[in-house]
């Protein structure tokens, strides 16, 4: 086993502490009301410390590269591979259920970078076929504009958090003079 002095091993454990506690405000959201900026502040709180979470993950994932290979056994290695595993699918199952943009996949949000030209999507189509991929196109469209607009919710309660921030910080620099 390793010792309490092992860098990895305090990253992780700092690292599964936040997760439980993301997890412990995730369980406390549903005591709130369902609007209003207290529910706001705590939603963005929790996407914050999701955020952190990631960072943390990064960096234990680095930690992990790095580890000498005589200085642990295969079974150790295995081990803090499963629990990094473990942990990394935990903050990615948070940071879903809060549609969090940085864990999402650029092409998910945007669609495909490489569309085929008009034309050739028309070419053999009649009149039925051609309204038929119009309504293909609109729909596409419209699940684009859904996907921007959770995109957008997302940024706007970053905002506020920001904003939140900066008036509390305002406020303490205000008081101390």
């Amino acid at each position: 086993m390793a010792s309490s002095s092992d860098p990895w091993m305090k990253e992780y454990n700092e690292a599964s502490r936040l997760a439980d506690d993301i997890s412990s405000m995730i369980a406390d959201r549903g005591s709130l009301p369902q609007s209003g900026p207290e529910i706001m502040r705590h939603t963005s709180a929790i996407r914050r410390k999701i955020t952190i979470l990631g960072t943390r993950l990064d960096s234990l994932e680095s930690l992990f590269g790095r580890i000498p290979p005589k200085s642990i056994t295969d079974k150790e290695m295995h081990k803090r591979q499963d629990m990094l595993s473990s942990l990394k699918s935990k903050a990615k199952q948070m940071a879903t259920s809060f549609n969090m943009s940085n864990f999402a996949n650029r092409e998910d949000l945007l669609g495909q970078s490489k569309m085929p030209d008009d034309m050739s999507r028309v070419a053999g189509l009649d009149n039925q076929g051609i309204v038929g991929l119009q309504r293909q196109i609109m729909k596409e469209q419209d699940e684009g504009l859904e996907k921007l607009e959770e995109t957008v919710l997302s940024t706007k309660h970053i905002a506020l958090a920001v904003n939140e921030e900066l008036t509390l910080h305002t406020r303490l620099i205000v008081s101390a003079t």
